[in-house]
């Protein structure tokens, strides 16, 4: 039998060539339950098809010498293929080289479904890493492309169409492609993760807790560690969440993948209010790969509670050159609005406006980030007709959050209890959920249920906004302390007094040697 690759002849029974492992999450093979795992390039090098291997795209066949030879080094489409067999992140070179690769190939070779599924789900890996949505329409055609060619047991394109899908926010939408992929092979691992993206986004926490314990039994990966540290952090199980994100990053083997691991044990400590040991994980992040862009806008965010401005801002510029988010524009309009400069923040809402704008072309729904931003900084009233339709789609407690103060802002605080309470009830333990509650409440005079709130929202993260959160100060200071003899919800705040300096953050230890 005469094989050869690239565009020369296959001359064999079958002439297509057989299929490469699919990269991602979302696609790529992965080890049967129980056995050995080992470090990413074994993980490549042992799935194997009829006596030969794929490595970099290329169809090698195997020595029969009984497998003591040494196996051939991976080239660059190999590894990004080994890092998202175990469901981790490629290197971004690497995951360009396989996107070239997949490229040429089905140019020759239409009919290859398998690597259809590979190239869709590397689109979608790579536009969710550099946050630029014009690969997600690229990634659904390639993806149908391989529906199309095998519409039976096509497990691999269902689950990469969930995973497109939770990218561009349409949780309805994973969540069906998601389920059909579990249907269809209940025991590949990977159909897993998007399903839980999907459940997530929808607030269906049952869901969620199912699909995770099916996952935890099917592999135990770093990937799977990173995914289980996010839900206990929704669950509000934070130690819980450390512990497994400081493992996934003490086993993390690439640059990516450990710069993922530490921005996501970073983000715990912002969000306990530790802004400089959330720095230090976020700095070690990008120690680890400079072009992860989530960790440069926190390390912004971070650097802005420390009291260091001018140093905060240019985080926030570096990473808004290198992927124009809508959140990143919020986040730097609002620290420029905080600093009065209202044409410097005008000019970042500008931003925000074009870009949710053109995310909307390729199909990603940023409804929430731009409802927010219309309550506090537009059209209240727009804010809370577009949210109305968002928490429709996607009843999660951030759309609830939402919604609840769209409406405070418009003047209808009663409903507005109803959401954030939501929020708040089945929801993490967010500083700006117990502040938009607490607002909320105190414009209803609950008094008591207000000064529970703000203080709550302050003392989980005393800079959880450089706006709100000296708005939070000030609300407690004028509700002052309860007055006695009965529920302090029934009494009016006490005599305005002066706010509280605004705190000096803690100095801690350093980071941690993972």
């Amino acid at each position: 039998m005469e094989i050869e690759t690239g565009s020369e002849s296959v001359t064999q029974k079958d002439r297509r060539p057989p299929p490469a492992p699919a990269p991602g999450p979302a696609l790529w093979s992965e080890p049967p339950r129980g056995a050995r795992r080992s470090p990413a390039v074994r993980r490549v090098l042992v799935a194997s098809v009829a006596g030969c291997v794929v490595l970099g795209g290329v169809l090698v066949l195997r020595p029969e010498s009984g497998g003591k030879a040494a196996p051939p080094a991976l080239g660059p489409a190999g590894r990004a293929m080994a890092a998202a067999g175990a469901g981790v992140p490629a290197a971004l070179p690497d995951l360009t080289v396989l996107i070239g690769e997949r490229e040429a190939h089905l140019r020759a070779h239409p009919g290859d479904d398998q690597s259809w599924a590979v190239l869709g789900a590397a689109y979608v890996e790579r536009g969710l890493r550099t946050a630029d949505s014009a690969y997600y329409p690229k990634a659904e055609e390639a993806l149908r492309a391989s529906l199309r060619t095998r519409p039976e047991g096509n497990a691999q394109a269902l689950t990469g169409m969930a995973t497109l899908a939770n990218a561009r926010h349409d949780f309805r939408g994973a969540r069906k492609w998601a389920e059909s992929a579990v249907k269809l092979a209940p025991k590949r691992w990977s159909a897993y993760p998007p399903l839980i993206d999907a459940y997530s986004g929808l607030g269906d926490a049952k869901g969620v807790g199912k699909a995770l314990e099916t996952l935890q039994e099917l592999n135990s990966g770093t990937s799977v560690m990173v995914k289980s540290g996010q839900i206990y952090r929704d669950r509000g199980w934070r130690e819980d969440a450390a512990s497994k994100l400081m493992d996934a990053a003490a086993l993390a083997e690439g640059p990516a993948e450990k710069a993922v691991c530490l921005y996501r044990v970073g983000e715990l400590a912002w969000e306990r209010g530790e802004p400089a040991e959330a720095l230090r994980y976020y700095e070690a992040a990008l120690r680890s790969d400079p072009d992860h862009h989530p960790s440069l806008a926190a390390k912004g965010r971070a650097l802005a509670a420390l009291g260091r401005t001018s140093e905060a801002l240019r985080s926030y510029q570096s990473a808004l050159v290198r992927q124009p988010a809508p959140e990143y524009a919020l986040a730097l309009g609002e620290l420029y609005e905080s600093l009065r400069l209202a044409p410097a923040a005008r000019a970042q809402y500008d931003v925000l406006r074009a870009r949710v704008k053109q995310e909307g072309v390729n199909g990603v729904n940023d409804e929430r980030v731009l409802g927010l931003f219309e309550a506090d900084h537009g059209d209240a009233d727009a804010a809370v007709e577009r949210l109305r339709a968002e928490f429709k789609r996607h009843g999660s407690p951030e759309a609830a959050d939402a919604l609840g103060w769209a409406l405070h802002r418009a003047g209808d605080d009663e409903e507005a209890l109803k959401y954030a309470t939501r929020a708040t009830d089945k929801g993490p333990r967010m500083a700006l959920f117990s502040y938009h509650r607490g607002q909320i409440e105190r414009d209803l005079e609950r008094y008591g249920a207000a000064r529970r709130h703000i203080g709550e929202a302050l003392l989980l993260n005393p800079f959880f906004s450089p706006l709100l959160a000296p708005k939070a100060r000030e609300a407690l200071a004028s509700l002052g302390d309860p007055p006695d003899g009965g529920p302090a919800q029934m009494y009016a705040p006490s005599p305005p007094a002066a706010a509280p300096p605004r705190p000096t953050p803690a100095q801690t230890q350093p980071l941690p040697q993972t």
